[in-house]
């Protein structure tokens, strides 16, 4: 019981480290390519990509420490996926106008 407990918290470890390099190198990438985009100053560049990174490392602490306080409070297991949206789209509300 004890190695499956292990396994399932191993599992979640690499999947927030995956999730946060990954964040970290594109948001660095994108605040990169925005400093280059829009500002002259080195500083302001280095700044713009330090922002990015920033960004990611908290996108990423705030789904690993979700999926980490879903594991502690209930059995099942949560999954770092994207969060289903319960609102109706605009196009399924604009053909129900339509039918009444």
């Amino acid at each position: 019981m004890e190695k499956k407990k292990s396994d399932d918290v191993n599992s979640k470890w690499d999947a927030c480290l995956d999730l946060t390099a990954r964040r970290v190198v594109y948001s660095s990438l994108g605040g990169a390519f925005a400093g280059l985009l829009f500002f002259r100053s080195p500083v302001t560049r280095w700044a713009s990509i330090a922002f990015g990174a920033g960004l990611g490392i908290g996108s990423a602490y705030t789904d690993c420490s979700r999926v980490f306080d879903a594991s502690s409070s209930s059995s099942a297991s949560a999954a770092l996926v994207a969060p289903i949206s319960t609102e109706p789209s605009s196009s399924s509300s604009v053909s129900q106008a339509e039918e009444e």
